[in-house]
C-alpha cells in the first residue's frame, strides 16, 4: 500500500485543513531575550487565572515556550508575578419565575379524604379518657 492511499482512508476529521498556525508575539515583536522583570510581557503569556498558556494558544515554539515558562517561575519566585489569581464571576440569580413554587403550610392540601357510600370507616384509636377533670377549660371561661 502507498502512502497516497492511506492518507485517503483516514478519518474525515483528520483530512479537514487546519488553521492558519499563530504566530508567537516574541516573533512578531522581534524580542530576543526575556527578562523575568518584563512583567506586562510575562503576563501576556498568562491566563486570568495566572496560569501559563499553552504553546498551542501562544503561537511559541518548543524553545521560546521553555524561555517563557522559565522567566514565569522566575517573576514568580521574586514576587513579580502571582501564582494564582481568584476570579469571582456573578452567578446566575434564581429567578422568581422559575420552575414550580413550592406552596406554604397554609397553602398545602389537608390529607382528608372522601369516603365512597356504604363503605364504613374504623375511627383512629383516640387518647385515654381523662379522668377527674373539676373544671372544664373553655373559649369563654373557665366553668
Amino acid at each position: 500500500m502507498s502512502r497516497a492511499a492511506s492518507r485517503k482512508r483516514g478519518n474525515p476529521k483528520d483530512t479537514k485543513r487546519r488553521g492558519k498556525k499563530k504566530i508567537s508575539i516574541l516573533s512578531s515583536e522581534k524580542i530576543e531575550y526575556v527578562d523575568y522583570k518584563d512583567v506586562d510581557l510575562l503576563k501576556r503569556f498568562m491566563s486570568d487565572r495566572a496560569k501559563i498558556k499553552s504553546r498551542r494558544v501562544n503561537g511559541n515554539d518548543v524553545q521560546q515556550q521553555r524561555v517563557i515558562a522559565r522567566a514565569i517561575k522566575n517573576a514568580r519566585e521574586m514576587g513579580l508575578l502571582p501564582y494564582t489569581n481568584r476570579v469571582t464571576t456573578q452567578r446566575r440569580s434564581r429567578d422568581r419565575g422559575d420552575g414550580p413554587r413550592r406552596p406554604r403550610e397554609d397553602e398545602r392540601p389537608t390529607e382528608e379524604t372522601e369516603v365512597p357510600e356504604g363503605v364504613e370507616v374504623e375511627a383512629a384509636e383516640a387518647a385515654p379518657p381523662v379522668e377527674n377533670i373539676e373544671s372544664v377549660e373553655t373559649a369563654e371561661g373557665v366553668e
